[in-house]
């Protein structure tokens, strides 16, 4: 392919274009001088540009490896190998302690040539620090999670070992019971990080089929009331005439298992699940396109003191506990992920007579591919 001179941009094309950057971009000639620089680079460095221009880039641009020494030493870009192109993204230091993320090309003539140019772009680290520390209270989070069920693992089993002929029938039921509730703790973590994980990805996967809404209600309190709950503390409130809806049957009855355990957790008196037809536009959730037609409004309702509107947003965040434990912190923010993988959207808001009202819709209609 040929260049023709309409192709090449000169040199105040060039200074515009790379204003636009979000980068900071210097350039320094065949002697190390610094012979063009955009604003951003000024600003990143924290090095005026007037201090820059004109000068050598290695006495002008002090860059230090975590260890402290001179990167310009190490790497020498135009005295060093001639096959060398350049360095990928490093994290450095300027002078006062500023962290920058520096990528360098080397331009030569020729083949072989020594270097007559080296471009660098730098990059402000606080956008990855900031990544860094949400890394580490995940893995500090997720570690104090951990840790209180598998210490009770742990010590029950080791009791149970070393005193297996001291204890009761009843005794050791009681601690064995202990010991799969906090390995099912553990499970549910697991699988709500994969859960997590996929959702942050956009790989969650959804399979719709039809399913009767009234049935699957009836079933979760089913399961309810078999693990110890009053079956006077749920009602089902579906309006006659409710068409199925199409979802995920298991990414369902992960959304009203939440649902339903963090009405039953902090809330009070009766939790109603409740559905009814709604001929309206869906709101375009966060992941996703909105979906129009016919959809089902499904609501998981108690009477408890509700939720602060202050706080109503907040609760699908990532390990938002409030001012209760006892959870993962991870539910909400599933369930929030899996109802917009379905096209609808979640709200919480107050409900009739006080308490939370957690309300969403899904398709009564099927897929494109299916109808």
């Amino acid at each position: 392919m040929e260049f023709t001179p309409g192709m090449i941009m000169d040199a105040q094309s060039a200074g515009v274009a790379s204003e636009l950057l979000p980068d900071g971009m210097i350039a320094a000639d065949a002697d190390a001088t610094v012979s063009f620089l955009n604003t951003r680079a000024a600003t990143v460095t924290g090095v005026p540009a007037e201090d820059l221009l004109g000068r050598d880039i290695r006495k002008a641009l002090v860059l230090h490896d975590s260890d402290g020494s001179s990167w310009w030493d190490r790497t020498d870009p135009w005295n060093g190998l001639n096959i060398r192109t350049g360095h990928r993204e490093r994290l450095l230091m300027v002078e006062g302690g500023r962290e920058v993320l520096v990528t360098a090309k080397y331009l030569r003539p020729g083949r072989n040539l020594p270097v007559n140019r080296v471009v660098m772009l730098l990059r402000d680290a606080e956008a990855r620090r900031r990544v860094e520390a949400d890394h580490a209270a995940l893995i500090s989070t997720v570690a104090h999670e951990l840790r209180s069920p598998l210490t009770s693992v742990k010590g029950f089993s080791s009791t149970l070992l070393r005193r297996w002929e001291r204890f009761t029938d009843e005794q050791k039921r009681l601690m064995i019971e202990t010991i799969e509730a906090d390995a099912d703790r553990v499970t549910r973590l697991i699988t709500e990080l994969l859960d997590v994980s996929r959702i942050d990805a956009g790989r969650l996967q959804i399979h719709l089929q039809p399913l009767d809404i009234r049935a699957v209600f009836e079933r979760h309190v089913e399961r309810a009331t078999a693990s110890g709950h009053d079956p006077d503390g749920f009602a089902i409130d579906v309006e006659d005439g409710v068409p199925e809806v199409w979802a995920d049957p298991d990414r369902l009855d992960q959304v009203l298992s939440n649902l339903l355990e963090n009405a039953v957790r902090h809330g009070e008196g009766t939790v109603v699940l409740g559905a009814r037809a709604a001929d309206e536009e869906g709101e375009a959730p966060t992941r996703g396109p909105a979906q129009v037609g016919r959809r089902v409004e499904i609501c998981v309702r108690d009477h408890g003191g509700g939720v602060q509107q202050a706080h109503r947003e907040l609760i699908f965040s990532r390990f938002w506990h409030g001012s209760t434990r006892g959870s993962t912190g991870l539910g909400l923010y599933v369930v929030r992920g899996l109802v917009e993988a379905h096209g609808g959207r979640i709200r919480c808001e107050t409900a009739p007579g006080g308490g939370a009202l957690f309300r969403f819709s899904l398709s009564a209609e099927p897929p494109e591919h299916l109808a």
